[in-house]
């Protein structure tokens, strides 16, 4: 196979930032994504319709010329979250779902959930409402250990919070471990985004020979065998498995530091990276199932219509980096030759 013709993805789990960077990084993915699920964790976060509505505002008039690239708003959950707020803006379609961060689980989190029995009133109404909760799944306890948060995430707190609150439609976004596949596989009304990145790197990658912090995200990437589940679930074609890029732009300068950003930067080459790993697997023909239909499926939303087409051929060159108003972001490279182009 030499060309392969998709529907045109989405992203579902995407940050664009805000001002100059916004303005750099949007086209990256406007160039190849119809929609994408936008993170809401800015400084100081998108908490209220109002802000929903501003930001929406903001990467409007800064998409490309002619795109046609629709972002999907999410609310940023607090303890304070005001019911009516959330419920009115999702009946007016302003937001598609809310996003939960336990509190200093990765960037510009400082002000997500402590006290999950604090949420609790605005999960329920969520759950009423049909709106979905996207949800950092990582516990922030210091006595865990960083490779281990997502199972214990899933243990002692999702599980609890999904039975006591049935109806919740939840997607465990970036999922990075054997255990977050597996959970999705043995539940319902529950899904999980994928990235690309966690299914290139393990955490060789990142500490091997020195560090190397363009690979350093969160969650951290896990050990090879967790990798290699994710590549499973992703290909398989199993309906709640579907791609959210997770991509993160920081400016060189912030990660390439004493304390460095975490954060993987891939809308500019994720298609091309997916395909590649899809076809050595041997899964092509599931490609357009992870990017393209699972997603819209299971947020109650139809498929694109358009298509795109991937074609093989001599290795493709992207570049290192993207010049933006905030500074250089560097572009993730996935460390194998990628053959496959969006023409």
């Amino acid at each position: 196979m030499t060309t392969l013709t998709i529907r045109r993805p989405d992203d579902w789990h995407l940050h664009l930032r805000d001002g100059e960077m916004l303005k750099g990084v949007l086209p990256e993915t406007a160039r190849h994504f119809a929609r994408a699920i936008i993170m809401p964790n800015l400084v100081p976060p998108v908490v209220t319709a109002k802000d929903a509505a501003e930001y929406r505002d903001r990467i409007m008039a800064a998409k490309p010329d002619n795109s046609d690239f629709q972002p999907l708003m999410t609310l940023y959950l607090t303890e304070d979250t005001n019911v009516k707020d959330l419920r009115a803006a999702h009946e007016i379609g302003l937001i598609t779902a809310v996003k939960l961060y336990p509190a200093g689980a990765t960037t510009n989190s400082a002000s997500g959930v402590k006290d999950f029995k604090n949420v609790r009133r605005q999960l329920e109404t969520m759950a009423q409402i049909g709106l979905p909760l996207c949800i950092h799944g990582e516990v922030t306890d210091p006595d865990v250990d960083i490779f281990d948060r997502e199972a214990v995430f899933i243990d002692t707190i999702l599980d609890p919070l999904r039975r006591d609150i049935p109806g919740l439609r939840v997607i465990s976004e970036h999922i990075t471990t054997k255990d977050g596949v597996d959970y999705i596989r043995e539940n319902k009304d529950i899904a999980a985004t994928i990235t690309t990145h966690h299914l290139v790197i393990n955490r060789n990658h990142i500490l091997v020979g020195g560090i190397k912090p363009h690979y350093y995200c969160l969650p951290v990437a896990k050990r090879e065998q967790h990798r290699l589940a994710l590549v499973e679930a992703a290909t398989s074609g199993d309906p709640h498995f579907f791609l959210g890029t997770d991509s993160a732009p920081h400016t060189d300068d912030l990660k390439e530091h004493a304390c460095g950003c975490a954060g993987c930067f891939t809308a500019t080459n994720t298609l091309s990276i997916l395909a590649e790993v899809f076809e050595q697997e041997g899964k092509l023909g599931t490609l357009e199932k992870f990017t393209s239909l699972n997603g819209p499926a299971f947020y109650k939303l139809p498929a694109n219509q358009d298509t795109i087409t991937l074609t093989k051929g001599d290795p493709v060159t992207y570049p290192a980096k993207i010049d933006t108003g905030a500074g250089p972001v560097t572009v993730f490279d996935p460390l194998m030759p990628l053959h496959w182009r969006v023409t």
